[in-house]
């Protein structure tokens, strides 16, 4: 079932031509994708049985794995995920907060040097009314994400963290607000913070100084990730899938960084352009790399949960589907306010729905149901943290 599941979706994939540009060699080589080549099969079974393997051999999978071994790698990487979590998607209510940011990262719609874009920021009441709604559609966790937006200080965030745990106290705080200080992190889940989202997006120093200003620092990122991990955060991070200049090795980094660092969460996504960035021109990142990637993701960190991310619907029509069947377990749909939602551009052709959040979640429930998925709205903590009091 599964496997016939993505050879629809190769054959209409491979129609589009939706791959990168290079560093997957193979699965940008149309006239072998359905050859096999028995060396990436035998590889990657090695590494579900070892969960790690020595860089050559990861690269040589990722040169050279194509949609015939990629439909052995989503199997394992599901099953791996069904040992941990069973057939449970978890739902998170994903709540923008602010686009306002002090970053000039190049590739994000709402960098600082954006002039175009209409900014906004939700007040304290718009960030409470926006999680009551939530609760009360079931959600149980809540994830507040936004630029790194100085207004947003310390104590902003935390009267809200304070005023959301008093009314819902059986509920879990997701927060994604950038860099910041070790108080900081601490001040934040001292008032009922719980996890905390922070992309690295390349484990490669060099690759990161091709992505980000110079006054933005990748020992600054590394070293806001292990702070969180001391604060006693549930830690998420995650990389850019196609983004420029990365290669094979840089996703090999991403992968040994993964392994090392073994975060609770992982968001993999593709890297799409938007228009007025420096990175307008760039082709974007393909569904097969991003759902690899995902995959290989699953089997290195096994319990980690790893959402199928909007970028990845927005892409193609189907992409967040097909990566629950490849390793992901968990969804964040947009119950901000509807107002704002179109505001927050991270990336051209970010997908919306015009559905009222009622009738959404009747709709998505019942999709991921025919899909065989079980709908979960619980708190949905890691697995090594399910019961324990936080």
């Amino acid at each position: 079932m599964l496997q016939s599941y993505f050879y629809v979706y190769s054959i209409m994939i491979l129609e589009k031509g939706d791959f990168m540009n290079s560093v997957f060699l193979r699965l940008n080589n149309n006239e072998v994708n359905f050859v096999k080549d028995e060396k990436v099969n035998s590889l990657v079974n090695e590494l579900k049985l070892k969960g790690i393997l020595p860089i050559e051999d990861l690269k040589y999978i990722i040169e050279n794995i194509s949609i015939s071994e990629s439909r052995n790698l989503f199997k394992l990487a599901d099953m791996v995920k069904n040992q941990y979590y069973g057939n449970k998607v978890y739902l998170r209510a994903l709540i923008e907060v602010s686009n306002y940011c002090k970053q000039g990262c190049f590739y994000c719609g709402i960098n600082r040097d954006n002039k175009s874009i209409k900014r906004y920021r939700l007040t304290e009441d718009e960030v409470f009314e926006a999680v009551k709604k939530a609760y009360d559609l079931g959600y149980r966790t809540f994830v507040l994400q936004g630029g790194d937006d100085p207004f947003l200080n310390d104590d902003i965030i935390s009267s809200i963290l304070v005023k959301i745990k008093t009314a819902f106290p059986q509920t879990r705080i997701t927060l994604s607000l950038g860099e910041k200080t070790q108080a900081s992190y601490d001040k934040l889940k001292l008032a009922g913070a719980d996890r905390y989202l922070l992309r690295h997006e390349t484990a490669s120093f060099k690759h990161y100084m091709y992505l980000h200003p110079q006054d933005m620092l990748y020992d600054n990122r590394i070293k806001c990730l292990h702070y969180l991990r001391s604060s006693k955060y549930q830690v998420g991070t995650g990389m850019m899938i196609g983004s420029p200049y990365q290669t094979v090795d840089t996703l090999v980094s991403d992968l040994m960084f993964l392994y090392k660092f073994q975060p609770e969460m992982i968001g993999i996504g593709p890297f799409i352009h938007h228009h007025d960035t420096k990175f307008k021109d760039h082709s974007d990142g393909g569904l097969y790399e991003t759902l690899i990637m995902i995959s290989l993701a699953r089997i290195i960190v096994p319990k980690a949960l790893i959402p199928a991310t909007t970028a990845l619907g927005s892409i193609v029509e189907g992409g967040r589907e097909l990566a629950l069947k490849a390793g992901a377990n968990v969804l964040m749909p947009n119950l901000g306010p509807e107002e704002q939602r179109e505001l927050y551009k991270i990336y051209d052709n970010k997908i919306t729905t015009s559905d009222s959040d009622i009738v959404f979640k009747n709709k998505l429930e019942k999709k991921l149901i025919n899909e065989g998925h079980a709908v979960d709205y619980s708190v949905g903590d890691h697995i090594d943290l399910e019961g324990v009091k936080l």
